[in-house]
Parts: structure tokens; sequence; C-alpha cells
């Protein structure tokens, strides 16, 4: 089995799949929003990886941190949740802020995730807390991190990407960027736009 795989980014596609090169061999990894946006052609990478094997295909996915695959595998041990939901949980939600929904029970959160109802959201509440186990952190270090990184990058770009890649058209896209406060990082900035376009649904 591929437990990870470091190499050069060649390509990026919208879909939210990375093409990267090891030893000469392309591999095609689907990942989180959050990863997507920061693994830029030409840019050195290292995933750890799952690969999900199917009938029918091998699917390779692949994570920042071995805690997002951790809890992308714990998620997808979840009746009624696929490899490809529980990517885009993890994309909007990550482990820490899926940490947060779950100990505050916190059914809206977790329905922000497009393909998520309340139904799914509340099987999410119930069998996880049996089968996520996910550190302790400090949120206030995390909270600084991530501003440090927010200032850094161009927010509403990889904004405009995730949102891209979940399928929402240029206008939708648009229109809640403009809505969107400046100084927002970018999990916060995804969780709201998406807040946002399902309420115009």
């Amino acid at each position: 089995m591929i437990g990870s795989l470091r190499g050069s980014v060649l390509e990026r596609i919208p879909s939210g799949e990375v093409l990267i090169e090891v030893g000469g061999v392309g591999y095609r990894a689907l990942v989180p929003l959050s990863a997507f946006a920061q693994l830029e052609p030409g840019s050195q990478a290292f995933l750890f990886t799952h690969l999900h094997v199917r009938e029918d295909a091998m699917v390779l996915f692949g994570f920042l941190t071995r805690e997002e695959r951790d809890c992308f595998e714990s998620l997808i041990t979840v009746n009624g949740v696929g490899p490809k939901l529980a990517l885009a949980i993890l994309g909007v939600h990550p482990p820490n802020a899926l940490r947060r929904a779950l100990a505050d029970d916190d059914v809206d959160q977790l329905c922000l995730v497009p393909g998520v109802g309340k139904r799914t959201a509340q099987r999410l509440l119930i069998d996880l807390k049996t089968k996520l186990s996910l550190p302790d952190v400090d949120l206030a270090a995390l909270e600084g991190h991530s501003n440090e990184r927010s200032g850094a990058l161009n927010v509403r770009a990889e904004v405009r990407d995730a949102l891209t890649a979940l399928g929402y058209n240029p206008d939708e896209v648009r229109s809640a960027l403009s809505e969107l406060r400046a100084d927002a990082n970018v999990g916060d900035a995804v969780r709201e736009a998406l807040r946002l376009m399902g309420a115009r649904r």
C-alpha cells in the first residue's frame, strides 16, 4: 500500500486532484481543499496517503498531515460517508475544527459541507464521537498560526479556488467573495462563503 509521496507538483486540476512526480513516476491524488490551495505547480510536496480500492478502480487520496489522513480514515467508516464526502468534510472542517463541532454537537457547522444534510450530520455526531480520537490542541496557538499564514497568502484567491473545486459557478463565487471580511483566514472564509451560498439556494 502507498503510505506517502514526496516529489514535485506537476499539475493541479480544479476537480481537487494533483499530479505529483516521484522518481519519474506521476501519481494522481485527490486532496482536501486546504491542501489543494497550497500545492502549487512547481513546488515540492510531501503527502500522507490513503489508497482506496474499489472493484472498478484504485483512488489515491493525499493529506498534508498524518492527523488529516487518520481523520479521513475514521470518516469513511461512518455509514453513508464515502471517500469523496469525507474529503469534502475535511476541506471545510480540518481535524481541529471537526473536533470542536463534535464536542459542541454543532449540526449546523457540519451541514456547511456540500452533500451533508441534517441526517448525515447527526450520524456523524453519533458515530465519530466513538471512532475519532484527536489530540487536544492549543486553540490559541492554532488561531495565531492561521492568522499568520493568511497574512502571507492571497486569501481570496485560495477561497476562489476552493469554491470552484466544489463546483460553484463563477457568479456564485464572485457574489460570495464580495461579502467576506477582509481579515478572515482561509478556513473561516471558506466556511462563511458556503454559508452565504447555502442561504441563497
